[in-house]
């Protein structure tokens, strides 16, 4: 059986082996500091580059001719609520919704049997008067007559004149309030006070009518051949409008219908809650096609002024106490906040009438961290 011995390394191969591996395991950890370092580095650039925002331009434009649309109430041109002038119960109705009536045009008669009443007493209280002055006026003649024989006085003569007088005084009295009870009769008939369309009937025969405006609504009639259209318009534009200049409006009925109107008068007069103004327009209806009460939209034709500049409603920096602000890029990129002053909204945009110069850049939809001077990358711009 073969012995085997292990031969043992000399110190000279372990040194070198030694100082071998240790070389290796310096440029192994010096590879890594070394990418570690740069990757370092290239996080900070990173974090450096992130920390800037980054922003576009907003598009902006000199103010232009545009249109605004307005909310507005077609109302006929005259609409009258008709009640009765006496009292009494209805005996009859002569015109429905819907009908066409003329000036005068009965719409309804009332049964009056107390006025009936009164007429017939003015009747006799004036027959009554006028007996009475005849013989007062008999009796006078007589007196006088005897005043040449001085069989009388002349003071019984002068009460007999005075009584004369005094009943022809109640004859025109009686007269009068018998004229007053037929003028109430007239009233028994309701008549159209013009040529329009009945637009409303609420009382039917039999029911009871109480005289004047505290009694209940009979009919309502409106002429619809010509409309006033009501609109409240916002004050910047209300201050240009004037009398007799033309504007359009449609009705949801009928899209793609343009109808045209007039604006007859202004109130002169803003709304406290909402500056509005309110403006009457007049429009012709001849065939009675638009309702009472109907609603349409107004289009107003604003020129431009070219002193204001149109921006984004985005662009607006939003602010507690400091009004209106903008963000403009400066040079170097540098942020400068400014106040700036509105004059139209348009919702999606707005007029900016001064606090911008020519050549200015609005930053749109700006950071809410943005500050004065900070300091921003640009983006792809949405235009200049």
């Amino acid at each position: 059986m073969t012995t085997l011995q292990a031969k043992t390394p000399s110190r000279r191969f372990l040194l070198t082996a030694g100082i071998g591996a240790a070389a290796v395991a310096a440029v192994v950890a010096g590879t890594g500091f070394v990418s570690r370092a740069h990757g370092a580095h290239q996080n900070a650039q990173w974090s450096q580059a992130q920390s800037v925002p980054t922003v576009t331009l907003a598009k902006m434009q000199p103010d232009q001719a545009s249109s605004i649309e307005l909310p507005g109430t077609a109302q006929p041109f005259q609409k009258a609520q008709i009640y009765a002038r006496v009292s009494g119960y209805l005996r009859s109705w002569k015109a429905d919704i819907g009908t066409q009536v003329k000036a005068g045009q009965t719409l309804a008669t009332v049964d009056t049997p107390d006025l009936d009443q009164q007429l017939a007493q003015a009747k006799g209280d004036l027959e009554m008067a006028r007996a009475n002055a005849k013989l007062a006026d008999l009796t006078a003649q007589r007196w006088t007559a005897l005043q040449k024989t001085g069989a009388v006085s002349q003071q019984i003569i002068d009460e007999k004149v005075g009584a004369s007088a005094a009943n022809r005084a109640v004859v025109d009295a009686s007269l009068a309030k018998l004229r007053g009870v037929e003028a109430l009769v007239a009233y028994k008939r309701i008549a159209s006070p013009f040529t329009g369309i009945v637009t409303a009937r609420k009382t039917d025969i039999g029911a009871l009518i109480n005289a004047g405006a505290n009694g209940q609504e009979l009919f309502e009639v409106s002429d619809l051949t010509k409309l006033r259209i009501y609109v409240q318009v916002p004050q910047t534009l209300a201050a240009k409008l004037k009398p007799g200049e033309h504007v359009d409006f449609t009705l949801p009925e009928t899209p793609g219908k343009t109808e045209h109107a007039t604006i007859a008068a202004i109130s002169h007069a803003l709304d406290f809650n909402t500056r509005t103004m309110l403006v009457q327009l007049q429009a012709s209806n001849p065939r009675g096609a638009i309702g009472a009460g109907a609603y349409c939209k107004v289009v107003f034709q604003a020129a431009g002024t070219g002193s204001a500049t149109r921006i984004p409603a985005t662009a607006l920096v939003p602010t507690a106490n400091a009004g209106s602000q903008v963000a403009v890029l400066g040079a170097g990129n540098i942020v400068y906040l400014r106040s700036v002053k509105l004059g139209r909204d348009y919702g999606n945009e707005v007029d900016v009438v001064a606090g911008l110069a020519p050549g200015d850049r609005v930053i749109d939809s700006p950071p809410e961290t943005l500050r004065n001077g900070d300091h921003v990358q640009l983006g792809k711009a949405t235009g200049a």
